[in-house]
């Protein structure tokens, strides 16, 4: 299969983070503590959340707009940085009261010992020009992608929405929460099991799984629910019935960012003309690939179409 996805314009807005990994020898226990010394040896910084679904969108070869808001430090222009570096347009609102999100993993042993969140959330000011920013830049875009990882950053989500839609562009959102009101509106939503059951909690069967994911779909005026399944695959539903695809056998090592990967593939295959019936196998394998690869990682066009 031979696509052209170099024209397709996905723009991403949401949570940035950069993840650190500082990786070690782990050779005896602490003196102070029951807990492990690590000695340092490497270090590496990576594009996470709603920055990673931005690179995950143009190393399948399409082109990427991220808009979102970091704070005035460090963090913030290191992430810039690497977003630049990859060929990401980047429109950063900068508040001087925000520390960037930063999640570092300290890596002994080939396994993670431990996990430190640094974190605070954007005020309400900066969130309307970041609004502004997403007005201006809409209009030029294939496909809208909301990446919500509850730091605060898509407050103004449901507006942003609004204008998507009326500009007649497809919008897609990897939602969080316990309530989906403010995602009302968009073309798809992909909740995984443990984010969908927190919204309609939890089902019998299939058929009071596919009642209650349509039932969320008309409340929310949503075109599509796509269900994200891992080892079992992904459900579709939409005014057509429902859709179902297996998870292609993998081996999972590690499932940080696969969601970021099944939203960037959709959102990218769906600004390249697809529908989403069509796009949803695709990103399906996208996330198979991607979860046998360590920490926050992406998928290339030449691994999803090989």
């Amino acid at each position: 299969m031979k696509l052209n996805l170099s024209n397709a314009k996905v723009l991403v807005v949401g949570d940035a983070m950069l993840d650190r990994y500082w990786y070690g020898a782990v050779d005896r226990i602490s003196p102070e503590a029951p807990v492990p010394v690590v000695k340092v040896s490497r270090e590496e910084e990576r594009v996470g959340a709603a920055a990673n679904v931005a690179y995950n969108v143009v190393m399948l070869g399409a082109k990427a707009s991220f808009v979102s808001v970091v704070g005035d430090d460090e963090p913030g222009r290191k992430l810039e940085n690497l977003m630049q570096k990859t060929g990401i347009a980047t429109y950063l609102t900068r508040d001087a009261t925000l520390q960037t999100t930063v999640k570092l993993r300290v890596i002994g042993r080939a396994q993670q010992l431990i996990r430190l969140d640094f974190e605070n959330s954007p005020e309400h000011d900066v969130l309307a020009a970041q609004t502004d920013t997403f007005k201006r830049l809409v209009a030029e875009h294939d496909s809208i992608l909301f990446s919500d990882y509850a730091k605060g950053g898509l407050s103004h989500v449901d507006e942003m929405i609004a204008l998507a839609r009326a500009a007649g562009k497809p919008v897609l959102v990897d939602p969080k929460g316990s309530s989906y009101k403010r995602y009302q509106g968009a073309t798809v939503i992909t909740p995984n099991r443990s984010e969908l059951q927190q919204v309609i909690g939890s089902w019998v069967d299939e058929a009071d799984l596919r009642v209650k994911a349509q039932n969320l779909r008309t409340a929310l005026n949503l075109e599509t629910l796509l269900f994200t399944r891992s080892e079992d695959g992904m459900s579709l539903y939409d005014a057509e019935g429902e859709l179902h695809v297996k998870a292609a056998a993998h081996e999972v090592f590690d499932v940080t960012g696969a969601g970021d990967t099944v939203i960037a593939t959709l959102a990218t295959l769906v600004a390249s003309g697809m529908s989403l019936r069509e796009a949803m196998p695709h990103a399906n394998r996208a996330g198979g690939i991607v979860v046998g690869k360590f920490g926050t990682a992406t998928v290339s066009y030449e691994e999803l179409f090989q």
